[in-house]
């Protein structure tokens, strides 16, 4: 074999061996990531709670983004590929999110917490929906508070591990629900006795109204296809009239064009939007959990206090 072939052959071996040794090298970040748990949330609300429990011992993603209807959506393909990535699975329950089961079943060993296992339910009272739980626990700090407990108990089940580390996350981001609680409370109690009554398109806050000794309104129970029926305009229109309220509101994920027939019938304002189903985007008012809170009574308290 002559002297260039011979060099050839011994520069190719070391280039394999150094292309082996690169392809089983992980640097440090790659290991930190490779240990992280994949939380999967089925919307953004839920998302953002478990990323405060979970920290950077894990990937918090949500299947919905910002703005997304959470009612009626349906999963789609890449939704399901980004599904079979996820160690752990949250879902609110309580009916909300029935597109779930498509799903579950494309992941029958990933495990699913229902975030809401525990609360005080409050049950609807009409529309086709009477006698079904009221979904939107998490509009309740108080109940919020059981969602994280929830949450920490999932996390742990899946990265033991890291079981004192999600403790102390859980017990800190109590806290402070604890204060917006208390926020919460001071300002909505300032409303005038006369000028308590919350008016919304979807009837979201019956767990909120009922913490803070508020009247709820709404035009449909919950989001769906048949909402905004005459009758429920006419019912609305009745209550505004009778009542004097001076304000009504509507929610992100809901055309408020119902809702400004109410106003042109009544003369009451159109309050501000509230976010529910689902966060804003980043720069929005409402783009974690503890900001929806806020904004929720800034809103409210802007909308009902007479000028």
């Amino acid at each position: 074999m002559n002297k260039n072939l011979l060099i050839a052959v011994f520069v190719l071996i070391i280039a394999i061996s150094g292309y082996v040794a690169f392809t089983n090298y992980q640097s440090p970040e790659d290991t930190e990531a490779s240990d992280k748990i994949t939380a999967l949330s089925t919307f953004t609300i839920i998302a953002d709670m478990v990323a405060e429990v979970g920290g950077d011992k894990i990937n918090s993603i949500s299947l919905t983004k910002p703005g997304a209807e959470i009612h009626g959506y349906q999963p789609t393909p890449d939704d399901l590929v980004q599904a079979s990535k996820a160690d752990i699975m949250f879902e609110n329950g309580m009916n909300l999110e029935v597109w779930t089961e498509k799903l579950r079943a494309s992941i029958p060993d990933v495990p699913v917490v229902r975030v809401s296992t525990g609360v005080e339910v409050q049950y609807i009272a009409e529309d086709a929906y009477a006698g079904k739980p009221n979904p939107h626990a998490w509009m309740s700090p108080e109940q919020g508070l059981i969602y994280v407990e929830n949450i920490r108990k999932g996390l742990t089940a899946a990265a033991p591990e890291h079981e004192q580390y999600f403790a102390a996350r859980a017990a800190a981001y109590s806290d402070k629900i604890r204060a917006v609680d208390t926020k919460l409370a001071a300002a909505l109690g300032q409303l005038p006795e006369n000028n308590r009554v919350l008016v919304t398109c979807e009837g979201a806050f019956s767990y909120l109204t009922s913490d803070y000794n508020l009247e709820e309104e709404y035009l449909w129970a919950i989001n769906s296809e048949s909402q905004g029926s005459p009758q429920q305009v006419a019912k609305i229109i009745e209550v505004v009239k009778a009542k004097n309220i001076p304000a009504v509101f509507c929610e992100s994920t809901v055309e408020p064009r119902i809702q400004q027939e109410v106003v042109a019938a009544t003369g009451a304002r159109l309050g501000g939007v509230l976010f529910v189903d689902s966060l804003s985007p980043a720069d929005g008012p409402a783009s974690t959990y503890l900001n929806l809170l806020e904004h929720t009574a800034d809103t409210i308290i802007s909308g009902l206090t007479t000028n």
